[in-house]
């Protein structure tokens, strides 16, 4: 059976706080995204299981269909500060059909190991027969580890030459 889940880990020089604080905030989102679909968001930092805020969207980064421009409602299935963060998404007409994203955070030495995650196993049944996931690769969910890692370690981005 082929994998319905997608985890990938990098060690970063912040603290987990740092990786923490930037997750709950809708622009963090934006900011570290790899795939290029992430254009703006709306909303205020989550704290809380339950929370939401809409990320406006554009597919046509991925090619893969004639989607356009939309939003998104980001609702926080998981949170436990400082240790792990957990969404899903749902279109802002129509309810989730069941994947989700999240991180988890743990203190190493010199920073902290951070696990991403994407999980499409509990989709819709007939979502699946389409064949349209996973959406993003493993590949991007490295990327955005390392726009993550460029955004928070201890010093920020080299200063150009």
């Amino acid at each position: 059976m082929a994998t319905e889940r997608f985890e990938v880990e990098r060690e970063i020089a912040a603290d987990p706080s740092a990786i923490f604080q930037l997750l709950c905030d809708p622009q963090g989102h934006v900011a570290i995204d790899s795939s290029g679909m992430l254009m703006d968001a709306t909303g205020e930092p989550v704290d809380a299981v339950g929370d939401s805020f809409v990320v406006h969207m554009d597919r046509r980064a991925l090619n893969d269909r004639p989607m356009g421009r939309y939003d998104v409602i980001v609702t926080i299935a998981e949170l436990v500060p400082d240790r792990e963060i957990a969404w899903t998404i749902a279109g802002v007409s129509r309810p989730s059909v069941g994947h989700f994203y999240g991180y988890k955070l743990e203190p190493a030495e010199g920073g902290t190991l951070v696990t991403s995650y994407y999980d499409w196993a509990s989709i819709d049944p007939d979502v699946k027969k389409a064949g349209i996931f996973p959406v993003l690769s493993e590949g991007a969910l490295r990327a955005t580890l390392g726009i993550l890692a460029r955004t928070v370690e201890e010093g920020g981005p080299a200063e150009p030459a």
